[in-house]
């Protein structure tokens, strides 16, 4: 059974992790938040659950300007050619539909079958908005307790430039967060 968005603030609380949540009605689209990024502080996200054609599946967390030059990026982390995970994969791995992509959805991958990227641009902002496992609210957390979260769930995150030549300068650009 996927945890619940219950079960998340329950799980950030054990970890004593402060976040401020605004309920809304659903958005499914990057196109459709608009409204709220402007009303709310920090970097928004878009998450992009994929998977490769040797069956490796990624779970890449963006700004929401960011674009995401799958072909590079495949290249850059050592995959296989990506294509988007089917909702039923979606649901199966990482609990949650369509829609509700989030870096929070590690919770529900104990076996870490799901490598986790982040868009280095994102990386910049002291604070980041996500969906609390739902898409009728969206959550904001330090960038910090959020990378803290992701490991306290057992997955190692890598950060990456997205759309271009990586912002670490030299080698591949894919890099593990400090």
């Amino acid at each position: 059974m996927p945890a619940t968005r219950q079960d998340l603030f329950d799980r950030l609380a054990e970890l004593d992790i402060a976040t401020h949540t605004v309920e809304h009605e659903p958005l499914f689209t990057v196109a459709e938040s608009c409204k709220l990024e402007r009303d709310l502080q920090g970097a928004h996200t878009k998450n992009l659950f994929l998977k490769d054609d040797a069956g490796k599946l990624f779970l890449v967390v963006a700004k929401t300007t960011t674009h995401v030059d799958l072909k590079a990026l495949a290249k850059r982390l050592e995959a296989g050619r990506f294509s988007f995970g089917k909702p039923e994969l979606l649901m199966e791995i990482l609990g949650v539909p369509p829609g509700s992509v989030t870096a929070f959805c590690v919770i529900n991958d104990p076996s870490k079958c799901v490598h986790v990227v982040f868009d280095t641009e994102l990386m910049q902002f002291d604070s980041i908005n996500c969906h609390p496992l739902v898409n009728t609210a969206t959550t904001n957390i330090a960038r910090d307790d959020l990378l803290r979260f992701i490991r306290s769930c057992g997955h190692e995150p890598v950060m990456t430039a997205l759309g271009g030549p990586s912002l670490e300068g030299g080698g591949d650009g894919a890099r593990t967060p400090p």
